[in-house]
């Protein structure tokens, strides 16, 4: 004879609704106290010919920070505008801006106007200010470029020789 097996109902229900894990993590969130630095952000201007890099770090109303150039920091004039200098003048720039709270940048590159680009140590001196823990925000390409200028000399067929 097959025994019979009686079956209880639950009468206790559980609570599966959703909000129930959702509390648990607001309650945990609200624990941890999350500290937020205010951002102070500031304007370096990085100048690159192929003679020389100069870095100069400005708060946004223009009040210089740091200075820094390729001759303060080697004394061969022939490396001045190398990309490895160009990182040692960002770095040095760097240290004095973070000592006076700036965590953030916008960047503009400028460089000689009748070459037409900037020089070999931009890209790096933005590269290391960006490997120093400065936020960059924007980087800009302010270099000035001729738009017509003054009339060439010669007439309607040119300058003869």
């Amino acid at each position: 004879m097959p025994k019979k097996v009686e079956e209880k109902e639950n009468t206790e229900k559980k609570d599966l609704s959703i909000d129930s894990p959702i509390k648990e993590i607001e309650q945990k969130e609200d624990k941890k106290t999350t500290k937020l630095k205010e951002e102070k952000a500031g304007i370096a201007h990085i100048y690159s010919s192929s003679n020389n890099t100069i870095v100069h770090i400005t708060d946004l109303s223009g009040n210089t920070f740091s200075r820094v150039s390729g001759g303060m920091v080697t004394k061969h004039s022939r490396l001045k505008s190398n990309p490895t200098i160009a990182m040692f003048v960002a770095k040095k720039s760097a240290e004095r801006a973070k000592d006076l709270g700036i965590n953030a940048l916008y960047v503009r590159l400028k460089g000689k106007t009748s070459v037409g680009n900037t020089g070999p140590g931009a890209h790096a001196a933005v590269k290391a200010l960006g490997k120093e823990g400065f936020r960059i925000i924007n980087i800009l390409d302010a270099t000035r470029y001729p738009r017509g200028g003054p009339k060439k000399k010669g007439g309607k067929r040119g300058r003869r020789v």
